[in-house]
């Protein structure tokens, strides 16, 4: 790892080295929190959580060839250690100045919904040119983000980084630690409201991320969306805009050729130039997707063949839109999390089905104070879709069946207040050849019911 020798590391996280001698310039070849990720010449760094302390286990990482750890606590070892007082601000420094001595992109991603699938069809576009770094799973917090900063090595030329927050001030130490080339926001919803109190809580501290960007960056934004629609300048420059059907953006949809469970055909026009994509997973948020994927590319330097190219090899993430066919079901599996924004999309994909649709929907958190009435919202829009079952499990989604009445919905509702009373009842309300979405937030465990099911 470029310039990460335990001096340096020492002096960046304002750490004192003890038992040095004899390691004078030598590099870690990584760094790590979770002492079963350690190989030879690793560094460990000992952070002590709500369930495990990791300076526990700092005589089995050096029996695995750590080259050294840091420690909240003074060591009796004879084996060198950098002493902090804080391992988990250790950790944000040293990403920090690895970061500043790195010579790759960095692409950094945030938004209410679809900062995953986004990174991924961004990734995937990029991938046909260079060799690309991505954020793997949700490392998107103040200690993933840094640990992925972590991950690139010289062979890396880009890295697409997903930064997560969920109330004010979170952005400002992902920011600080990637300085990204470029800035994705893909849209402004109903997300975390509980502490950003409403959307403009949401746009301030999203936005914030443009403070900490390279001098010279430049910014993707979502033309569709009303709040970064407003967006004329940032840091003196104008951003690049991505559209659905707006012929002004610098990436939108000239043609949409089939829209299906399977995905989306359609026409993409890219700064000018017109392709034939096939979007391989389904949903007009997945198209947005692709669109900004289209923009990043671009402005990166792949060619339009290669960004069709990248974007039509994607793969599914589990949790996500993910479109699972067995013997019996069609399973809309989106249960990873969820918010309103994001659910009324999930619903749309349903929509595509021609068998029996069911939504199986379930509680979405962090939603403040509004929270009966944005889980009812879900029910005045599924009254104007034609799905045959709607199944709510929890109690804040008695308030998406409740609307969806009061809306006129007319297939069959089902509430259980419990996840494990629909387990014990599903025999008795899924049929052969139906094709059902489960969609909750995370916290909701619906997955249960993807594993159940297949």
């Amino acid at each position: 790892m470029k310039n990460m020798t335990l001096e340096a590391i020492a002096n960046a996280v304002g750490g004192k080295l003890y038992n040095g001698e004899g390691y004078e310039g030598v590099k870690t070849k990584g760094v790590v929190i979770d002492s079963r990720q350690v190989k030879d010449g690793y560094l460990f760094i000992a952070i002590k959580g709500e369930r495990v302390d990791g300076h526990d286990f700092i005589e089995d990482v050096f029996n695995k060839g750590a080259l050294a750890v840091v420690s909240e606590k003074v060591l009796d070892i004879d084996k060198p250690y950098i002493f902090v007082d804080s391992s988990t601000e250790s950790l944000k420094d040293m990403a920090k100045f690895y970061r500043e001595g790195l010579d790759v992109k960095i692409v950094g991603i945030t938004g209410s919904v679809g900062k995953t699938s986004t990174k991924e069809f961004i990734a995937a576009a990029l991938g046909e040119k260079y060799d690309v770094l991505k954020t793997e799973g949700n490392f998107n917090n103040e200690i993933g983000l840094p640990l992925t900063i972590l991950k690139i090595r010289d062979n890396h030329e880009i890295a697409v980084i997903e930064m997560g927050i969920s109330h004010f001030g979170d952005m400002k130490p992902l920011g600080i630690i990637a300085n990204p080339d470029i800035c994705v926001i893909t849209n402004i919803g109903y997300c975390h409201l509980e502490h950003l109190k409403d959307r403009d809580g949401v746009l301030k501290e999203k936005t914030s991320m443009f403070e900490y960007a390279k001098d010279n960056a430049e910014y993707v934004l979502n033309l569709d969306d009303d709040k970064l629609s407003t967006i004329e300048k940032v840091n003196g420059k104008a951003p690049i805009f991505i559209s659905y059907s707006d012929s002004n953006a610098y990436s939108y949809i000239s043609k949409i050729i089939e829209s299906g469970i399977e995905g989306t055909k359609c026409v993409i026009n890219i700064s000018g130039k017109d392709v034939k994509i096939n979007i391989p997973l389904p949903g007009k948020h997945m198209v947005l997707n692709a669109l900004t994927a289209c923009a990043v590319g671009s402005l990166l330097g792949v060619e339009v063949d290669d960004i069709k190219k990248g974007i039509e090899k994607l793969q599914p993430v589990g949790g996500r839109v993910n479109i699972i066919k067995n013997h019996k079901f069609t399973l809309i599996d989106d249960c990873y999390n969820a918010n309103p924004v994001s659910m009324k999309a999930s619903i749309d994909v349903l929509t595509y089905a021609n068998t029996r649709k069911i939504a199986i929907l379930g509680d979405m958190f962090e939603l403040g104070e509004n929270e009966n009435a944005l889980h009812g919202s879900i029910g005045e829009y599924i009254a104007e879709k034609s799905i045959e079952v709607l199944i709510t499990i929890g109690k804040l989604s008695k308030y998406i069946e409740e609307y969806a009445v009061k809306s006129g919905y007319k297939g069959e509702c089902i509430h259980f207040d419990e996840l494990d009373e629909f387990i014990t009842e599903y025999s008795n309300i899924l049929k052969e050849n139906d094709t059902i979405l489960v969609k909750a937030s995370h916290g909701m465990h619906l997955e249960k019911i993807i594993n159940m099911l297949t």
